[in-house]
């Protein structure tokens, strides 16, 4: 159960003015269809961070548990910091948008828009630093939409209600804590 709530919270945190959240607005305010733009939010998150959790579950059985340790430790400290740099959206992702249609355009998008991005990198070292996977994905999935489907509903008028600063801090201290705890030797349990 930590597992599914640590994913789900910082997840949501660190969504809130990511730029899939950002995407998210852009994709509402253009086709207007919030369904199909959902639809696509959860298609492109599950294969994404499926994907990712994957990949950090292969990761606890190729390093050893020191080294994994300082690994992940190393990694949430570096997400806290990421994690207080804004994003934003790129042109080559608007303009496919532009060519698909709507779960089309919100799938491509998001699954690339993913890649590489905070939340795939921080899906990767919970779900090595969680003993159940699968659970980390249901987390991130369910943070994903938590921050992005009120995007896709509530658009710039939210948006300018939330006090981004706040929100990338409270995020970065959560990322910051769980790399201190990891490094401190939490998780010992779970061979890390």
């Amino acid at each position: 159960m930590e597992a599914f709530l640590v994913s789900t919270g910082v997840v949501a945190l660190a969504e809130i003015g990511d730029k899939t959240q950002l995407l998210a607005f852009l994709l509402a305010a253009r086709f207007k269809k919030p369904w199909p733009i959902v639809a696509g939010i959860l298609a492109a998150t599950l294969l994404n961070h499926g994907m990712a959790g994957a990949l950090g579950a292969w990761i606890t059985t190729a390093l050893s548990p020191q080294t994994l340790r300082w690994v992940l430790g190393i990694s949430f400290i570096g997400m806290a910091a990421w994690t207080l740099v804004p994003d934003k959206i790129e042109e080559e992702e608007q303009a496919a948008a532009q060519r698909l249609g709507v779960f089309g355009a919100t799938f491509v998008t998001f699954f690339l828009a993913e890649m590489g991005d905070k939340t795939q990198i921080a899906t990767i070292a919970m779900a090595a630093r969680f003993a159940d996977p699968w659970v980390v994905v249901a987390g991130t999935t369910l943070g994903m939409l938590l921050a992005d489907v009120p995007a896709v509903f509530a658009g710039d008028k939210l948006s300018a209600k939330i006090p981004m600063r706040l929100v990338h801090g409270v995020a970065a201290a959560i990322f910051a804590a769980l790399g201190v705890a990891t490094l401190l030797g939490a998780g010992a349990k779970f061979g890390l």
